[in-house]
């Protein structure tokens, strides 16, 4: 099952417009460019910003997403039909072969499974030509993010067009490990509806995503800070090798 946040129509519908500042998908512009990227692969695409942002750069994409919703909001978009949608995820992937397979805004989190974790990871292995590369960021979990995730630090409020006045808290719930629960809570002004989304992330050490890039095959070229947010995650840059 997919987060509400991402797969209810309503939510899926306000996602871009409750967070327009996507800066951090600059990073893995630059990558596309570095790596002379012509064919990518954006494993949880969500709304399709960043797939849409390539395909006006002429590049060919696959965006693929378990989020119906999200899919319905990305395929609407100006561009959408430049990019070819896949309702799904990187397990069950077509045949493809691709320069570049991302997992922006910290999709790999959300795969908290350890067997869809490690599919993920083949399933990208296996979309890659040989001397292609996956790049993905996740959270350093020595910076503890889940504690700054409390009603009062995530509040906000936004008059949306078309929507109008909607108010979003975050609030942890559980630490268990390397797993942390928490809720996203909307209430929209127009009616008065009150939608809470559960979302679970993993948070894994530098040396364990190391260890399963190995053995998938992987090359780790480098681990990279994120522009945006130096000291807080790992952005890891990973081949296939030839």
């Amino acid at each position: 099952m997919t987060d509400a946040c991402f797969d209810h129509p309503r939510l899926a519908a306000i996602y871009d417009p409750l967070d327009p500042d996507r800066s951090d998908l600059d990073a893995y512009l630059g990558i596309a460019e570095e790596f002379g990227a012509r064919r990518v692969l954006d494993i949880g695409c969500g709304t399709g910003v960043f797939a849409l942002l390539m395909a006006e750069r002429g590049i060919e994409v696959v965006g693929v997403d378990p989020a119906a919703a999200s899919l319905d909001v990305a395929r609407g978009k100006p561009g959408g039909d430049r990019v070819r949608w896949i309702h799904g995820d990187a397990t069950t992937l077509p045949p493809l072969r691709v320069d570049l397979a991302t997992m922006t805004a910290n999709v790999a989190q959300a795969i908290v499974d350890p067997s869809t974790w490690q599919g993920t990871l083949r399933g990208a292995h296996e979309a890659l030509h040989p001397g292609g590369h996956l790049v993905f960021e996740t959270r350093d979990p020595a910076r503890r993010a889940w504690e700054e995730w409390t009603r009062d630090l995530t509040h906000q409020v936004a008059d949306l067009p078309g929507v109008g006045r909607v108010e979003k808290w975050g609030q942890l719930n559980e630490v268990d490990g390397p797993l942390v629960t928490f809720d996203q809570t909307y209430r929209f002004a127009s009616d008065g509806q009150v939608l809470t989304s559960q979302s679970t992330l993993r948070f894994r050490e530098r040396e364990e995503v190391e260890r399963d890039l190995l053995a998938h095959g992987y090359v780790v070229d480098d681990v990279r800070e994120a522009p945006d947010r130096p000291g807080r995650e790992f952005v890891f840059v990973a081949r296939r090798p030839l």
